[in-house]
């Protein structure tokens, strides 16, 4: 199945879409990546998807990756006895409390012992992405008794951020331990890390891992955005999960935060994700607002390699048309005759070495010239990852011996993965290119492609060919 799109999908699964049927009705409108929250379910819940996603993948014939999204410490309120949850009203009295009762009008459990006497009268604590704001009244024996500011409805296990709290918390949990050793244990792909502070906590969950999988940086919190640059360079992607950064940094600062990111990720070749209410209203409607229709293209215009579906595949009323909306957006975006010129991106001549420069050169003659596809045959996914940031015109065709590169690169923007584990001989490099391609159903007879790699054929990190080449009638 050949995308017609470069902008990625990532569709999160929940109870909406937990069963075989669903997960593949997703796919083929459009979902590339699946995304495991583990700040809900339980493992069995998350193994079963894990299994119908490696079943689609078999069925399908194409590589499909799998994110998994740790909790972090991420702090939440209880559980209520209405399991529709309450309305708070402006004005009125809220506690907070360590009680293990059900929450009323009243009270909820606020089950995080450790932040008691760090909280402070006056202090804002904000719940379900900033959609209720409560202000520190009280806090003596272990409730700590606010008022309602911005009033709202409070559900079960809502997020909570305490912006002024300065109180540091651990990057890894131990539920995060439990969760990491479950998704080693069954191959993902991605492990996203919650609430990324500075690069040291990438790289310590690098070292946990082993290489077993690739690392996404959530980028959460402000201290965050001080070590950016580093945290870009030691992670293998970014995202941008703008629920709780739109809480911790002035809301207005977020756009102008996200295209920075985007940019900055690109020069590195690391692959970046927009996250959080891209068609929240979904949840509930069968159309989304003009609001989040230009929110969804202006990350596409950003340059970003995914956008990020949540609470609207995984609890939503209508998963598959979301993704089948998010994806017609991406695509009248990538339509645009203005869309590669706003994406283009200068460099700097000291930040270019050889292998760029063999990219740079392929983006510039598919730009010039009638090109199906540019060919990458990658080990590591390094050639891949550089001619995306490049944002050529032609769609990227992938070529790897390595299913986790494969799947891995269902994230990058512009890429169709393919796994070939047969050794291709450097003498039947364009006779294998156009084979594939046509059997990928990208290229037909009489088309041209370009083909780049590394000499001597499969050395990691050697790309120093480019050839153009035309699909003669033998390879069909």
């Amino acid at each position: 199945m050949k995308r017609k799109r470069k902008t990625k999908i990532i569709a999160t699964i929940g109870p909406a879409s937990s069963n075989y049927e669903t997960i593949s009705e997703l796919f083929r409108a459009g979902a590339d990546i699946f995304r495991l929250n583990f700040s809900h379910g339980d493992h069995q819940t998350h193994l079963d998807n894990i299994l119908n996603i490696r079943k689609l993948e078999k069925n399908s014939g194409r590589p499909i990756s799998i994110l998994t999204d740790l909790q972090g410490p991420k702090l939440r309120v209880g559980s209520f006895q209405n399991s529709e949850g309450v309305i708070l009203k402006t004005n009125s009295n809220f506690v907070l409390d360590l009680s293990k009762e059900k929450g009323s009008e009243e009270r909820v459990s606020f089950p995080h012992p450790e932040l008691y006497e760090h909280l402070k009268i006056g202090q804002n604590i904000y719940i379900n992405d900033g959609h209720l704001k409560l202000k520190i009244t009280e806090n003596k024996n272990n409730k700590i008794n606010t008022k309602v500011i911005s009033p709202g409805k409070i559900t079960n296990n809502k997020g909570v951020n305490l912006p002024d709290l300065k109180f540091t918390l651990p990057a890894i949990t131990e539920k995060d331990e439990s969760d990491i050793e479950f998704a080693l244990k069954n191959n993902v792909d991605w492990i996203a890390l919650s609430f990324v502070q500075h690069a040291n906590d990438i790289l310590n969950l690098k070292k946990r891992i082993d290489g077993k999988a690739s690392v996404i940086a959530k980028l959460e919190k402000p201290s965050a955005l001080k070590d950016l640059d580093n945290i870009i360079k030691v992670a293998d992607g970014i995202m941008i999960a703008r629920g709780d950064l739109g809480i911790e940094v002035p809301l207005e600062t977020v756009p102008v935060l996200q295209k920075k990111i985007i940019r900055n990720c690109r020069r590195s070749a690391k692959p970046s994700i927009v996250a959080t209410q891209m068609l929240e209203s979904m949840i509930t409607s069968p159309i989304p607002t003009r609001a989040e229709s230009s929110d969804v293209a202006t990350a596409v215009y950003d340059g970003a390699d995914a956008v990020m579906l949540s609470a609207e595949t995984a609890i939503g009323r209508f998963p598959l048309r979301t993704v089948e909306t998010m994806n017609r957006i991406i695509s009248e975006v990538e339509n645009d005759a203005h869309y590669s010129n706003i994406i283009d991106l200068n460099y700097k001549k000291e930040d270019i070495n050889s292998s760029d420069a063999i990219v740079i050169a392929a983006k510039g003659i598919s730009s010039m010239a009638s090109i199906k596809a540019i060919v990458t045959y990658t080990t590591s996914g390094s050639t891949t990852y550089r001619l995306a940031k490049q944002r050529p015109p032609s769609p990227i065709l992938s070529i790897t011996p390595s299913k986790s590169v494969a799947r891995q690169s269902c994230l990058v923007w512009g890429v169709h993965s393919v796994i070939n584990e047969e050794k291709i001989p450097e003498t039947k490099i364009a006779e294998e290119s156009a084979k594939i391609a046509i059997r990928e159903k990208i290229a037909e007879v009489d088309d041209q492609l370009i083909i780049t790699a590394g000499i001597p054929f499969g050395t990691v990190g050697s790309t120093n060919s480019i050839r153009l080449i035309k699909i003669n009638k033998e390879y069909g």
